[in-house]
């Protein structure tokens, strides 16, 4: 039971009236024109029924002369096995009430408090009825109505009547699901497309990167090896330079021994010099002394053998003396200028002067006693002078050599000053080379200095074979090959990384896609299939009714479900045949106004056990129907509902169908355009 009493106010005929419901088949009869209708008009106003809307302004609804109509519903709440429909409305009443107002304003309003529609609807959908669903709330023509459904509609009805609707709506849930994963996967498999589209473009790309790279690996490893080679060069340069250094040093230190060991000679030369020198001198001095002794002795011969031959001669004696003493004496002087002491000389000449000075002195009285003495010394003279002779002759010999070997001795020194000069002259040029060579092995090590630490920036050392020059035209060469990849911008790694990873992300993607549209797939099957058990089920049972209602009636048909393969397709298809006929479709063209009534309303009863809203309603639903089948059609509504757990409204303007009935019986008349209700119990 939903609706325990309808209050009316201002609405349509009435002015006001309250009509109370109970359990079971509620009949509201009257004559045509009485305001029975606008009962039914009135609850499906309050329920808020688009059907109600969309006919006519609900402004025209009101009572004709008033500014506005009130249309309460006092919904049922009480418990329900324990527990009531509107848990939160702690009420066995629940009033729901619709305003209608003159200047087009209406409103809900529930326990006296304004609501929203969709407070309405959800307190409607906790009750279980749903006021748009004509096979709950019929209206009048809505028979013939029904009939022009198409067979998608019919099903979509049934569905909702008696909640099976969630059914369809998970199946079509499932393939909305399944729709948008079909959609995303062609989005999928289209970016997919693209993406190995541009995956392929940037893979090509990325290979000319990576031959870029390559190259500048290689061009640096270049730069590397022509660096160390560079220090190569500088480090041979550098060991050349050392090794002439080395070898000057080694000459220096040659010409320095050379030159001392000359400088040595040279000393040992000099000093041989000056001791023959001396020993020249010497035997020289002794030459002149042996000479003087001689020459004194033959002029003391001479003088004694003159004086001793004649006295007169004496004068001629002592002027041959002094001639012979004047030529011994320039002899002495052409000694003295082989000697390095005239002093030696002069003494001699000094003294030879003196004993001329003496002789002539002697005076001619002593000749006589001279003559003796010079007898004897002219004995001894000649002894003396054969022996001085000797000593002058060994003498003059031993100068000669001595002069000799001194002639030598000065040349061997001239040819050592020369020689010392030769090798000073080297020593001086050695030492600018090897200054030379020092100043250009440290310009060679700081120049090698600076490779190295320049090489060392490019890396490790590496050992190469190949000279500079070649290692410059590898660079050229491979310069060459970056310029042809000049356009290869730096970003193409990480692009392409970026589109290997969105490539893999949506080939990832896209296999779960396929998966999730396999799995959506199949929960799509399994609910259609869920569905069209549930479904068949129903059918199976209502047609088993169906044809039992009418054969009551004298009539036979079937309830189908067609195209149940799909259920986008899938639709309710109604038969009926009278008077022996074949049954065929049941549609506005076929069968007679009466005869769609009680294929239409067999089919509303056949449905009654199933639909699930606690509150139905038809209006004139025996319209054309003969005095013989609206009975038969009473009962059988009668007997559709008792036993269920709902309210029935039926509209007909004739009570006596109804008369002995378990059944609720309204009357409603109208008495000056004022309609008046009148409960028959």
């Amino acid at each position: 039971m939903l609706i325990r009493e309808v209050i009316l106010e201002n609405f349509m005929s009435y002015e006001y009236a309250r009509m109370p419901f109970k359990p079971g088949v509620n009949v509201v009869c009257g004559p045509n024109g009485s305001g029975k209708s606008s009962m039914l008009h009135g609850i499906s106003v309050a329920l808020g029924q688009s059907y109600t809307e969309r006919s006519r302004k609900l402004s025209d609804l009101i009572r004709w002369g008033k500014d506005q109509a009130r249309v309460t519903l006092a919904l049922d709440n009480s418990p329900r096995s324990g527990r009531r429909p509107v848990p939160r409305i702690k009420k066995d009443y629940i009033f729901l009430t619709r305003m209608l107002r003159r200047d087009g304003k209406y409103w809900f309003e529930l326990e006296n408090r304004a609501a929203t529609r969709k407070e309405v609807e959800r307190l409607l959908s906790k009750l279980g009825v749903d006021p748009d669903n004509m096979l709950i709330i019929m209206h009048q023509n809505m028979v013939g109505q029904f009939t022009v459904l198409s067979p998608q509609e019919k099903l979509r009805m049934v569905e909702a009547a008696v909640g099976l609707e969630s059914y369809r709506k998970n199946v079509a849930k499932a393939q909305r699901k399944l729709s948008r994963i079909m959609s995303q996967e062609e989005s999928v498999d289209q970016l997919l497309e693209s993406a190995v589209q541009t995956l392929n473009y940037w893979r090509e790309q990325y290979d000319r990167y990576q031959q870029k790279k390559q190259l500048r690996i290689k061009r640096n490893l270049l730069e590397r090896e022509l660096a160390w080679a560079e220090v190569s060069k500088r480090e041979d340069k550098v060991n050349e330079l050392r090794n002439q250094v080395q070898a000057q040093q080694i000459e220096a230190l040659q010409i320095q021994t050379e030159a001392k060991t000359t400088q040595e000679q040279l000393s040992s030369q000099e000093a041989k010099l000056s001791k023959t020198k001396a020993e020249f001198r010497s035997i020289l001095q002794e030459q002149l002394v042996l000479e003087y002794e001689q020459a004194k002795h033959e002029v003391t011969t001479q003088m004694a053998s003159q004086a001793l031959n004649e006295t007169a001669l004496w004068s001629e004696i002592q002027q041959k003396g002094k001639i012979e003493y004047a030529n011994r004496v320039a002899r002495l002087e052409a000694a003295f200028q082989a000697v390095t002491n005239p002093l030696d000389v002069k003494a001699l000449l000094t003294e030879l002067k003196e004993t001329y000075e003496i002789s002539e002195s002697i005076q001619a009285e002593q000749l006589d006693s001279r003559s003796r003495d010079l007898k004897a010394s002219i004995e001894n003279s000649d002894m003396q002078l054969e022996r001085l002779h000797i000593q002058v002759s060994d003498a003059k010999q031993e100068n000669e050599r001595l002069f000799n070997e001194m002639e030598t001795m000065n040349t061997s020194i001239s040819d050592l000053k020369a020689n010392l000069v030769l090798l000073q002259y080297r020593s001086e040029v050695a030492a600018k080379a090897l200054q030379d060579l020092n100043r250009q092995l440290n310009a060679s090590l700081a120049g090698l200095n600076s490779e190295v630490k320049k090489a060392e920036e490019s890396g490790l050392r590496v050992i190469t074979t190949k000279t500079p020059l070649e290692l410059l035209d590898e660079i050229r060469v491979t310069d060459g090959h970056l310029a042809a990849l000049a356009d290869v911008s730096e970003d193409i790694e990480r692009m392409y990384e970026s589109y290997s990873t969105l490539y893999l992300e949506l080939k990832e993607k896209a296999q779960l896609v396929s998966e999730n549209r396999q799995k959506a797939l199949s929960e799509v099957k399994t609910r259609v299939a869920a569905w069209k058990t549930i479904i068949q089920t129903l059918f199976k049972q209502v047609n088993l009714r169906y044809k039992k209602i009418l054969s009551q009636a004298q009539a036979i048909g079937e309830v189908k479900l067609a195209n149940e393969h799909d259920i986008e397709d899938a639709g309710l298809e109604i038969f009926v045949g009278f008077k022996g006929g074949t049954p065929v479709h049941l549609d506005s063209y076929t069968q007679s106004g009466g005869e769609r009534s009680i294929a239409t309303i067999s089919f509303l009863l056949a449905l009654q056990q199933h639909v699930r809203s606690p509150f139905r309603a038809v209006d004139e639903y025996d319209i054309h129907m003969d005095p013989k089948n609206r009975e038969i059609i009473a009962n059988l509504l009668v007997a559709s509902v008792k036993g269920l757990d709902a309210q029935y409204l039926a509209i007909t303007p004739s009570q006596v169908t109804y008369v002995g009935k378990d059944v609720h019986l309204i009357t409603v008349q109208n008495v000056e355009g004022t309609s008046f209700v009148k409960e028959v119990i």
